[in-house]
């Protein structure tokens, strides 16, 4: 049994590779046999189309995993093209049929139909839109906004169009010729047969034209590298690990299609005075033996910013709480409330008449010391 190519060998790496690790492999040799880079070797060519090849299924974690489970099978060999599936020949040798192979148990292939099912869920037929990978960034949100709700700003590094070359890649004045490689596609096949998969064609990068000279600006690539700063809202009562996207706000599409999407995760901010406990906020403050014994009004802070009377009745003890109502965490149009837990400061140094003075009055409180 003769099979075909295997990616991971293109590529030089081993079956458990990472994807750290794949990614590097394929950068270093698309480096090295870019068609840009060697104009006058054809071979290189043909090596750069095959590690593109190797990279578009192995850099997608579903297509891997059915990859894998169609090599241990024994499903990439030579004469699937050639066959039908279903037919003698088709796949995995003289006189099998894969409509007589038991995909029940491959985990995540039940239910498929035959062969050409299998290969369609992984590579998908006929020419397939580019989705562009949305952009993750973790945004650090002050309390009292996550609390309340608000804006806070986010800088995100995204490639847009070259301003030199408009995203044509080619340097003004250039000349444009249709791609040879693709015949003005944009997209290449890989793979054999029916089976084939479509993808955007490394020699003009999915445009289906080539340039006599490429843009300096962008080196050829018709894009370049900005900061954008944005704005986002933080949705009033937002949790560390709350995410929200960003529609269009991510990559430029290569094709000129849709731009991706940013996905913004919210990690909210500690803060010194206040802490969350579902959609209430509680804070500690302090009293002095007097207040707690006899009584008094105290000042506290709220979230919002402003400064309530609360009063402390007689008798407080350290850790009694005290509820301010509506002034907790906004969510569904409501508020939950603030809790305000004190503690009771004992002096830490008192001079002998004052020590004399506070024994008299224990001794009239019938207080043991």
């Amino acid at each position: 049994m003769t099979t075909t190519k295997n990616y991971y060998q293109v590529l030089g790496v081993s079956d458990s590779a990472t994807e750290d690790e794949i990614k590097k492999a394929y950068r270093a040799l698309a480096k090295q046999y870019h068609p840009d880079a060697n104009p006058d070797d054809t071979s290189s060519a043909e090596r750069f189309k095959e590690i593109f090849e190797a990279y578009s299924v192995l850099s997608d974690a579903e297509q891997r995993k059915k990859y894998d489970t169609m090599r241990k099978y024994g499903a990439f060999t030579k004469g699937f093209g050639g066959g039908g599936a279903g037919r003698p020949g088709a796949g995995s040798g003289p006189g099998v049929r894969f409509e007589d192979l038991d995909f029940g148990n491959l985990g995540g292939l039940g239910g498929l139909g035959g062969i050409g099912d299998i290969f369609s869920s992984i590579f998908g037929r006929g020419k397939r839109e580019t989705v562009v990978e949305p952009i993750e960034q973790v945004v650090r949100v002050p309390f009292k906004v996550a609390t309340l709700g608000g804006k806070v700003p986010v800088t995100v590094t995204v490639r847009e169009a070259c301003p030199t070359c408009g995203g044509s890649g080619a340097a003004p004045g250039a000349k444009v010729t249709t791609c040879q490689e693709c015949g003005g596609r944009g997209t290449v096949s890989f793979g054999q047969g029916s089976f084939a998969v479509n993808r955007p064609c490394p020699a003009c990068r999915g445009r289906g034209t080539v340039p006599s000279e490429i843009c300096g600006a962008c080196h050829g690539l018709g894009d370049v590298e900005v900061r954008r700063r944005l704005m986002v809202n933080v949705p009033a009562g937002t949790v560390s690990g709350t995410r929200v996207r960003l529609k269009g706000q991510g990559q430029r599409h290569p094709g000129g299609g849709p731009p991706g999407d940013l996905l913004v995760t919210f990690e909210v901010i500690p803060d010194r005075f206040f802490r969350r406990e579902g959609a209430d906020i509680v804070c500690t403050v302090p009293i002095n033996l007097a207040q707690a014994a006899l009584g008094s009004k105290i000042k506290v802070r709220t979230v919002d910013g402003k400064r309530v009377v609360l009063r402390i009745p007689p008798g407080t003890q350290s850790g009694q709480k005290f509820r301010i109502r509506g002034m907790g965490v906004a969510r569904n149009g409501t508020r939950g409330d603030q809790y305000v837990e004190v503690t009771v400061q004992v002096p830490e140094h008192l001079t002998g008449e004052q020590a004399e003075r506070l024994k008299e009055l224990a001794d009239d409180l019938g207080l043991r010391y």
